[in-house]
Parts: structure tokens; C-alpha cells; sequence
């Protein structure tokens, strides 16, 4: 079973995108290109990877983006700051 990954995009108007892959430099060379990127993401380039973690399955991988979806934007900075806190995001999944 592939490790998925959860990561944050800064965009050029500063604003942060969340989301999964498997592989996280494919996702943003998709999400550079426009065609296959989430549509937040067109016209908001160029985009920097800020933080990518790994957090198991696919479905774990959902309901942390979810979650850090959900976060205020003050506290996804904290998670470009210090990703490592994602793991505990990721532990308060009851699967």
C-alpha cells in the first residue's frame, strides 16, 4: 500500500492549499501545468511547496487535509513552521 502525503502550497498571493498525493513533486508539477491542478490553484503561480508530510493510507490522508482544512490560517503557518505537527493531527485519527 503507497504512503500518501499530505502538503501545503504557498501561492503568489501568499494564501496556503492543502492537499494529498502519493507523490507530492508530481502533484505540484500538475498543479504548475493547469490542466490537471485543483482550480483554486490557476493563475495563483508560481507555487512553493511549503511542507509535505507523510500520513498513511488515503483515507487517513483525507481526513488530515480535511482537518488542516479546517485550521484558521494563523495555525497553518504554525504547520509550514514546524510539519512535524501534523503527526499529531494525523493521531487524533480514531481509524
Amino acid at each position: 500500500m503507497p504512503d500518501w502525503s499530505v502538503y501545503l502550497v504557498r501561492c503568489r498571493d501568499g494564501s496556503l492549499y492543502t492537499g494529498i498525493a502519493i507523490d507530492v513533486s508530481r502533484r505540484i508539477a500538475e498543479h504548475d501545468g493547469g490542466n490537471k491542478g485543483a482550480k483554486y490553484l490557476r493563475g495563483r503561480g508560481p507555487l512553493t511547496l511549503v511542507c509535505a508530510r507523510k500520513v498513511g493510507d488515503r483515507s487517513a490522508a483525507s481526513r488530515v487535509e480535511h482537518r488542516i482544512k479546517q485550521l484558521p490560517k494563523a495555525e497553518k503557518e504554525e504547520l509550514v513552521r514546524a510539519p512535524q505537527r501534523i503527526d499529531r493531527i494525523a493521531s487524533l485519527d480514531p481509524a
